[in-house]
């Protein structure tokens, strides 16, 4: 935009040459203009909201096309026969996997649904914000050429369908600027190719392809929240994301060598992949927008893309599933980020999604079967603090007597240090630790963010149902929802099936307020996390019970019980 501005003061300058330019062009170029090059009068036409730049106010935007309408009638002669301007009908492309619309205005993509996958809404999943106002995706970004924007986003293309109806090609010209735009489709395949070049005089200008308004899911709450933009660095072996509020001050560049860029939301990707090793580049834009849902703009993120002065690529639009990805190109599979938890989160979630494409063909069931599992795998660690809390309850009475020993010490004497020595030393002694107690819960809190972590990043959980719960990655959709006030109970139950160690009354009071936190806490958690706690709850208790009713807890007390005094001087 800078840039735009200062060509303009330099321009000014030589104001002079231009007028004598103008004056001897009117009638050769001028009028030709008017006559036979329609495009640019209906793009003007177009609302403002409609045309302003990504990132760029109004007001700037339209500051910057002088520059243009000065410049034109110096240019040469026309080097290809302008575009009729004719409107067609939406051309809808309908594949197994999706149904398209485009628009011969622009040669832009109208609508992008998925028929495999639907909204809250219950109707089919649409991807494109078709509310937003801005240029509609695969529009293109021109950084230093925002009034040949304008005329080639909203100009009326020709249009050539392929005789199998899926691929089409769009084509513009203003007499200077052209513009081809082609998009090929598969019938049952995610994957479709899509290039698109710009020329200027039969010369290439360096164009981007764009996706603003946000992209994904907009029927869930704060449907933007999730949105961004990402790319995978190959230099680096990293893929970078970055959201709406990165480009809150401006559009953000970066590029480099990158196996695929694009957008993507919690379950649903468009990611291009580019065809040669030219260095891809890609702008991230951060504008406010409403949606077809929503009256209340919101500020959500865009998308430019470029490998170079001709855009070919692969692209990639659907849903963030791992096996999926991996059959297209295994470059995708990158697309599905575990983060910092995938060292556990993606053999957990690879492990429940085998248990239910293998046998129980149910999401809710694996997720069971696999927590069992784990808990009993677990369970010789679990069945090592089972003894030390049983050893604990029944070193109760030495502790007391310790207790008594320092009894009415306030908490500053320094004789409080030697109580607390002693009770230390006799837990000590007896292979007792004292913090026992909470091991249980911190045993399970890897786990609980590895399973939080699936549920948010893996699609296969979205829509997988279960008894009477809908959604696994949502919260139950009733007005009570039943699997938290099943687990407070179970949390309730268990805490009195395990044995109580001596401990502080405000502590212990403490302790039993933990179950109703836990349950306020996973209230509005995905209803598969609450399954999942619930059943490690659940085999929690049947561990517990088993053993409570051996002899293993009863020789656990046993080992600490004091020696028995000496009467008159013998054992």
């Amino acid at each position: 935009m800078a840039e735009s501005l200062n060509a303009g003061k330099e321009m000014s300058m030589e104001t002079r040459l231009l007028l004598a330019l103008l004056l001897m062009g009117a009638v050769l170029f001028v009028t030709q203009l008017f006559v036979k090059t329609p495009p640019p009068e209906t793009a003007h036409k177009t609302p403002p909201a409609a045309v302003t730049a990504p990132g760029q106010p109004a007001a700037a935007a339209e500051s910057a096309p002088p520059v243009e309408q000065t410049a034109a009638p110096v240019q040469a002669a026309p080097t290809s026969p302008p575009t009729t301007q004719q409107k067609l009908p939406l051309l809808v492309i309908d594949t197994k996997l999706f149904r398209l619309s485009f628009s011969n205005q622009g040669g832009t993509l109208q609508s992008w649904q998925l028929k495999k996958y639907k909204g809250n809404d219950g109707k089919p999943l649409e991807l494109v914000n078709t509310a937003s106002g801005l240029d509609f995706p695969f529009s293109l970004y021109l950084p230093d050429q925002q009034p040949t924007a304008k005329v080639i986003n909203w100009g009326w293309y020709t249009q050539t369908v392929d005789p199998d109806g899926l691929g089409v090609t769009y084509n513009f010209s203003d007499g200077h600027t052209s513009v081809k735009k082609v998009f090929r489709f598969q019938p049952n395949s995610y994957l479709c190719t899509v290039s698109a070049e710009v020329t200027v005089d039969g010369k290439p200008l360096p164009s981007m392809l764009q996706w603003l308004g946000g992209f994904g899911d907009l029927t869930i709450p704060n449907p933007f929240g999730s949105q961004k933009t990402l790319f995978f660095d190959v230099s680096n072996n990293k893929l970078n994301e970055l959201s709406a509020r990165s480009a809150k001050n401006g559009p953000v560049t970066s590029s480099g060598n990158y196996s695929f860029a694009g957008l993507a939301d919690t379950y649903f990707a468009a990611v291009f992949l580019p065809e040669g090793n030219a260095a891809t580049q890609l702008v991230t834009f951060a504008d406010t927008v409403r949606t077809p849902l929503d009256e209340k703009a919101q500020p959500t993120v865009g998308a430019a893309i470029s490998d170079g002065a001709d855009n070919r690529f692969e692209l990639f639009v659907g849903p963030k599933d791992v096996n999926l990805l991996k059959s297209i190109n295994p470059k995708l599979e990158q697309v599905v980020a575990f983060g910092w938890m995938s060292v556990l989160a993606k053999p957990l979630f690879l492990l429940v999604n085998w248990f239910n494409g293998a046998f129980i063909h149910n999401f809710g069931w694996s997720i069971v079967i696999v927590t069992i599992a784990l808990n009993m795998m677990l369970f010789p660690v679990k069945l090592s603090n089972m003894k030390s809390m049983r050893k604990m309850q029944a070193l109760k009475p030495q502790i007391d007597v310790i207790n008594a020993k320092y009894k009415n010490l306030k908490m500053t004497d320094p004789r409080k240090a030697e109580q607390q020595q002693e009770t230390m030393d006799l837990y000590k002694k007896h292979g007792v630790n004292p913090l026992g107690g909470c091991f249980p819960m911190l045993l399970q809190i890897p786990f609980f963010f590895a399973f939080y972590t699936v549920f948010r990043v893996s699609v296969e959980m979205r829509g997988a149902s279960w008894l009477w719960v809908t959604d696994l990655s949502q919260p139950e959709h009733l007005a009570i929802r039943i699997l938290p006030i099943i687990m407070i109970a179970t949390q309730f139950l268990m805490q009195n099936m395990t044995p109580q160690p001596n401990a502080d009354p405000n502590q212990q009071r403490m302790m039993k307020l933990m179950p109703l936190i836990f349950g306020f806490m996973f209230y509005n958690f995905p209803s598969g996390l609450v399954l999942y706690y619930l059943t490690s709850n659940l085999v929690g208790i049947g561990q517990q019970w088993f053993f409570n009713h051996t002899d293993t807890a009863q020789a656990a007390a046993r080992s600490v019980a004091p020696p028995p005094k000496k009467k008159n001087g013998r054992k």
